[in-house]
C-alpha cells in the first residue's frame, strides 16, 4: 500500500463498499449501552444510606443508653436488696426480742431455786419453769408448787413452796401430821428420809384459810419458813406455778 494520503474518491469508493446496503457485509446493529444516572441513584440511595446511618447512629444510641440502663441501674436493686435484707433482720430480731419480753412478763419465768426447804423435790441451783397464766385461768390446787413474790420477813430462799390448803378449809399441823378439815392429809411427795419425827418443823394450831389465799409449806418441813411463820399466801403474790425442773438435767422431772 502507497503511503500517500488517500483521496477523497476513494474515500468515498471505500465508504460505499462498507456500506450497510452491500449485501457482503453482514449488519452490525449498534448496541446502546445504558448509563445509570449516578447522580440519581446516589441521590435515591444517600437518604436510604444516610438513613441507615441514622438508624445505625440511633442504634448506637440505643446501645449507649442501654449501657447506662445496665449498668447504673443493676447498682441500685444491689444496694435495696442489701437495705432490705438489713431491715428484715431488724425487724425479725425486733420481733424475737419482744415475742421473749411478752412470753417472760405473761407467760413462762425461769426461778432458780435457792435453798434447800423444797428438798428432795427441787435442790439448791435448780432451774425450774414457772406457768404466769395458770393462776389467770383457773384458782391454785392443792400440792401445786408456786412462786412467791417477795414476802416481808422471808428470804429468797423461801419464794418457792407447795400449796397445801385452799380457801375456806381448816388446816393443822401437829406432830409431823397435816390435818385438813380434822383429816390426815396423804403427801406422797415427801421423803421420809428428810421428814421424820424428830425433822418435822413446828407445830401449825387450828387456821382457816381465808378467800383468796392458799396455806403453802415447803416439802422440807424441818427446814422451811413457810405459812406456818408468814401465815396464808394470798393469790395476789403468787407468781406462777413451776411445772418443770429443766437444769440440771439429771434433776429433770414434772411437778
Amino acid at each position: 500500500m502507497s503511503d500517500e494520503p488517500l483521496r477523497s474518491t476513494e474515500i468515498d469508493a471505500l465508504m460505499r463498499a462498507l456500506s450497510p446496503d452491500d449485501p457482503s457485509h453482514p449488519v452490525i446493529e449498534p448496541t446502546t449501552t445504558v448509563m445509570p444516572a449516578t447522580g440519581a441513584a446516589e441521590g435515591a440511595a444517600g437518604p436510604g444510606v444516610a438513613g441507615n446511618d441514622h438508624a445505625g447512629n440511633d442504634h448506637a444510641g440505643n446501645d449507649g443508653s442501654n449501657d447506662d440502663d445496665d449498668t447504673s441501674p443493676s447498682a441500685t436493686p444491689r444496694k435495696r436488696k442489701k437495705s432490705s435484707a438489713l431491715t428484715e433482720w431488724v425487724i425479725v430480731i425486733a420481733v424475737a426480742v419482744s415475742a421473749a419480753l411478752m412470753v417472760r412478763a405473761f407467760v413462762l419465768q425461769q426461778f432458780a431455786v435457792s435453798g434447800y426447804s423444797m428438798i428432795n423435790t427441787l435442790h439448791d441451783g435448780d432451774r425450774v419453769l414457772v406457768n404466769k397464766l395458770s393462776y389467770r385461768l383457773h384458782d391454785p390446787r392443792r400440792g401445786d408448787v408456786v412462786v412467791l413474790k417477795t414476802i416481808e420477813g422471808a428470804g429468797e430462799r423461801d419464794l418457792i413452796k407447795r400449796v397445801v390448803a385452799l380457801p375456806g378449809e381448816t388446816i393443822e399441823y401437829r406432830s409431823c401430821r397435816l390435818l385438813i378439815d380434822g383429816r390426815e392429809l396423804v403427801e406422797p411427795y415427801l421423803d421420809p428420809a428428810v421428814v421424820t419425827p424428830t425433822a418435822c418443823g413446828s407445830d401449825q394450831p387450828e387456821l382457816t384459810i381465808p378467800d383468796d389465799s392458799v396455806f403453802v409449806m415447803g416439802d422440807n418441813r424441818g427446814g422451811s419458813k413457810d405459812s406456818r411463820a408468814l401465815g396464808p399466801i394470798v393469790y395476789d403474790d403468787l407468781i406462777g406455778r413451776a411445772f418443770v425442773v429443766i437444769w440440771p438435767s439429771a434433776d429433770w422431772q414434772w411437778l
